[in-house]
């Protein structure tokens, strides 16, 4: 069955335009209400779903409209306020709620806004649940009788609580004295957390992005803006700077030099810690636009890699098929099975930190273990999305850029799942050839495509 809502992450869109309407996350909310109140008939969940926000000054308006549905529909509600992604996720299991609810368009600018789920584990909903709901969004929306209206309440202590489960993965005989960071917060869900962890580990922590006013999320800071990082580790002399995005499910980081460390980098530092402290690392799930020195250098460790279709969906869908514990994506969502449902930024964050303490290692050095390959994306603006492998000129064009890499190198062809686009990707050794080869490429989809 086809969604004509729910994409990969939930629903997301600009605010005002359909379908992020107020009136439509109200149907929404009363759609979730009804089907996951047969949920909780058919398991042993509260009754109770469980909503955070990020800073986005819309979030008010759907957070409203959110309760009003569900408590329509007659489930119970806890209102968490700015509260990460992560956070909604293990709340949503502590409380045994029978589902969680975000209120984020993650790093997008403060015009977008989006309303993620997640099931009574902290994972994303099932498919056919999400067909359930966009099955009741068809129908007429009908308030239950007083009697049987929901509550709402709100949860005061959420991110003390937060902040102590993100403590607790962190290793005990551990801490953070004598590390200075700067730890930047996106403006977003994190800002009030995010600091407080590192700091009663011990860190010396330098604030930034922890002023948000409902319209600066993610502008000019973040894990997509790490210049404002760059600029405060630098001056501050900090040992390393931590970026995370407005929901606080992803991780970029600086090391003390002003480099970026990005997810890719991140992913090989848990791997190849846990490798070596933890009795070995099962394996390692990326996507397909995971950097090929980063397979290299776990398969140099003998740690197995596969690689899922981007978005952190497929990453979990694959993790859960192996039976592997890490996964993550070049973007910085890092997903750590063993203490976590989702990616964390937070989460991800201690883990590296914990890999440079047991280590006695910078951030500098641990990274030195991958060497990344240089890496080309054009995107082609293309009449309709197509399998562009499908074009004969195309298939051979890319048959003979393979040939030529020898082997070192990778070339990937995808269609946007958002626009008319092909994604045009070519890595290798040499940063010409690849530059080249990928000029070459994406002139042969232009011609033949577009």
């Amino acid at each position: 069955m086809s969604r004509s809502y729910f994409g990969t992450d939930g629903i997301r869109g600009k605010v005002g335009v359909a379908p992020i309407t107020p009136d439509f996350v109200l149907k929404l909310g009363w759609a979730a209400g009804r089907v996951l109140g047969r949920q909780v008939r058919d398991s042993r969940s509260r009754n109770l779903v469980i909503i955070g926000k990020d800073t986005r000054i819309s979030g008010y308006m759907f957070e409203s409209a959110l309760e009003a549905g569900l408590v329509a529909a007659g489930l119970d509600v806890s209102l968490l306020g700015p509260m990460p992604t992560p956070a909604v996720a293990y709340l949503t299991r502590t409380f045994h709620a029978v589902a969680g609810i975000v209120i984020s368009a993650s790093h997008n600018p403060y015009e977008d806004n989006g309303i993620k789920f997640f099931s009574a584990r902290g994972a994303k909903l099932p498919d056919e649940i999400e067909q359930q709901i966009e099955a009741e969004l068809a129908g007429p929306m009908r308030t239950r009788d007083s009697s049987g209206l929901g509550k709402v309440t709100r949860m005061a202590d959420a991110g003390g609580r937060y902040i102590e489960y993100c403590k607790s993965t962190f290793p005990s005989e551990m801490n953070l004295e004598g590390l200075k960071i700067v730890v930047d917060c996106a403006h977003g869900a994190t800002y009030q957390v995010a600091p407080a962890v590192f700091a009663e580990l011990g860190a010396t922590v330098i604030e930034l992005g922890v002023e948000p006013d409902g319209f600066n999320i993610n502008r000019g800071v973040g894990s997509t803006s790490p210049a404002a990082l760059i600029e405060a580790v630098r001056a501050h002399g900090a040992d390393m700077g931590i970026a995370l995005d407005g929901d606080g499910d992803r991780l970029i980081c600086v090391d003390d030099t002003g480099a970026t460390v990005d997810g890719d980098e991140l992913l090989y530092i848990v791997a190849a810690d846990r490798h070596r402290r933890d009795g070995g690392c099962t394996g390692v799930v990326g996507t397909l636009m995971s950097n090929l020195g980063v397979e290299l250098a776990l398969r140099g460790l003998g740690v197995p890699f596969a690689r899922a279709k981007v978005g952190d969906r497929y990453v979990l869908e694959m993790l859960a098929e192996k039976g592997w514990r890490l996964g993550g994506e070049s973007s910085g969502h890092i997903i750590c099975l063993d203490v976590s449902t989702t990616g964390d930024g937070i989460v991800s964050a201690l883990r590296v930190l914990a890999a440079m303490q047991a280590g006695g290692r910078s951030l500098r050095e641990l990274r030195a273990g991958v060497s990344k390959f240089p890496q080309l994306m054009i995107n082609v603006a293309v009449a309709v999305r197509t399998d562009p492998l499908a074009n004969v000129r195309v298939a051979s064009a890319v048959a003979a850029v393979e040939t030529a890499l020898a082997g070192r190198g990778r070339v990937l062809l995808r269609a946007s799942g958002t626009e008319p686009l092909i994604r045009v990707m070519v890595e290798g050794e040499d940063s010409e050839a690849v530059e080249r080869h990928a000029t070459e490429l994406a002139h042969v989809v232009r011609s033949e495509l577009a």
